[in-house]
């Protein structure tokens, strides 16, 4: 039985299962003893029906800058036994604990992380002993893990995203510059109506200039969101021939175009970078790819560049990528499950800067130069700062009957909070990783290599 089968059976058993019960009094035990030895960096305080425990530096008495804690349902303990952090992530998403501080309990995470790395072999130890009882009959599912994950992973309509997107329907990093004070300047001086569209506009811009884009230009976009950087493109005087496997979001694309009057050289194809139609080949002047490449993955690299090198034109090209990406230091080609590709982005693969321009390389030998790459982490903070705050803004009364409608099972109050949980997790747990470079989001700039003719010299008489 595969970890994520075995945790799944295990935190859904009935709360009243004997077995179950001693399980999760043991896993109890085990999670305060490695808290107690490993956690020695800020302040825990952690209460369930049992009592109150504190965890890490000493405070005063009333604990007033420690994160609390708040166990709702005993399951909670064996989720994070043997889920570590996907295990609580779906515990707190399934409101087995309240938090005073989510964003404050994933950086104490991080920060204890070499200290509390005695979980995992705890949960070494724990799988060998546990794993023959789960597959036994002798607990039942009230809700298997399966339908669950389904329910809250339903891919969502443009409607829902308009809650948090800026107008423009940008998906992806916003570019912050002084004028709205920086990527940190949300937190001292607090969000600024329409903050987020100008950084998003500047994010567009900065993608068209690094492409040399001029007035009748062709332009490659790999992954159409929801067309806003097509439409730039096409207000700038190019063709733009943009791509996407999305119905939804080409048929709001397509009505965008329509609307500004550039349906004659804006075109979006439902289709894959695979499958590109034989007209395009040599054909483009430029490529851009926003934050899509990380659905490619890094076995299908060589694909995508070459699909890339045959359709830009052979003397002339510019490409343009961004990517989430990890550090070289932890950079693996095996990623594991975690919570952004469990419940949002499954199969998204995050290459490092440098396995990323091996593979241009390895694809296209001598077909594209290296020109930029520059690190935009720290701009995708607040780009989750402003999400997160218009979706817990937007999320109340017309949103919720929306939802509703569109998903029936979110009537269900329990469910509908679950749904919630799920996205603020997701901008919390992002924005925690990119703030302490766990992950970045870099921009790659690939050109086609000057070709240099050399004169040959005549041959003597």
């Amino acid at each position: 039985m595969d970890r994520i089968s075995l945790r799944s059976r295990l935190f859904d058993f009935q709360p009243n299962s004997t077995l179950s019960y001693y399980f999760n009094k043991y896993a109890r035990n085990a999670l305060l003893q490695v808290l107690r030895q490993g956690l020695t960096k800020g302040t825990l305080v952690i209460e369930d029906e049992q009592g109150q425990y504190v965890f890490g530096e000493t405070l005063e008495k009333n604990h007033s800058k420690a994160i609390h804690l708040k166990v709702r349902n005993e399951v909670m303990w064996g989720q994070v036994l043997l889920g570590h952090d996907l295990g609580f992530a779906e515990a707190y998403m399934q409101s087995h604990c309240d938090i005073s501080d989510l964003k404050g309990l994933l950086n104490l995470w991080l920060d204890n992380r070499d200290g509390l790395s005695a979980l995992s072999s705890t949960f070494s130890s724990v799988f060998q002993q546990v794993s023959h009882v789960i597959n036994s009959t002798l607990f039942s599912q009230n809700l298997t893990m399966a339908k669950w994950s389904a329910e809250v992973s339903y891919d969502v309509s443009n409607d829902f995203m308009k809650a948090f997107l800026s107008k423009d329907m940008m998906y992806s990093a916003a570019l912050w510059s002084d004028a709205e004070h920086g990527p940190r300047g949300d937190l001292t001086y607090g969000p600024t109506e329409g903050d987020l569209e100008a950084a998003q506009q500047r994010k567009i811009q900065h993608f068209l200039n690094k492409a040399r884009l001029r007035k009748g230009d062709r332009l490659l976009e790999i992954g159409s969101g929801w067309g806003s950087m097509a439409i730039a493109a096409g207000r700038m005087g190019c063709q733009v021939d943009s791509i996407t496997l999305s119905k939804e979001q080409k048929v709001y694309a397509d009505k965008r175009i329509a609307a500004a009057g550039l349906s004659d050289t804006v075109r979006i194809h439902l289709c894959d970078y695979r499958e590109l139609p034989r007209s395009f080949e040599h054909q483009f002047d430029a490529c851009i790819s926003c934050e899509m490449i990380e659905a490619v993955g890094h076995k299908n690299y060589g694909a995508y560049f070459k699909a890339i090198d045959w359709a830009l034109k052979r003397d002339r090209g510019t490409v343009v990528i961004s990517s989430t990406t990890q550090p070289e230091s932890r950079y693996t080609e095996y990623q594991p499950e975690d919570f952004a590709r469990r419940y949002h982005w499954p199969n998204n693969f995050a290459p490092s800067p440098t396995s990323l321009l091996t593979a241009v390389q390895a694809a296209v030998p001598g077909g594209f130069v290296t020109y930029s790459v520059e690190d935009h982490g720290i701009h995708y903070c607040r780009t989750l700062r402003e999400w997160n705050r218009r979706f817990q803004k937007n999320f109340e009364g017309d949103l919720i009957g929306y939802m509703q409608r569109e998903y029936p099972f979110l009537k269900d109050p329990y469910r509908l909070e679950m749904f919630k949980r799920k996205w603020i997790y997701l901008f919390v747990y992002a924005e925690v990783g990119y703030a302490r470079a766990y992950t970045s989001l870099h921009h790659f700039v690939f050109t086609r290599p000057v070709r240099v003719s050399v004169p040959q010299k005549r041959a003597k008489a």
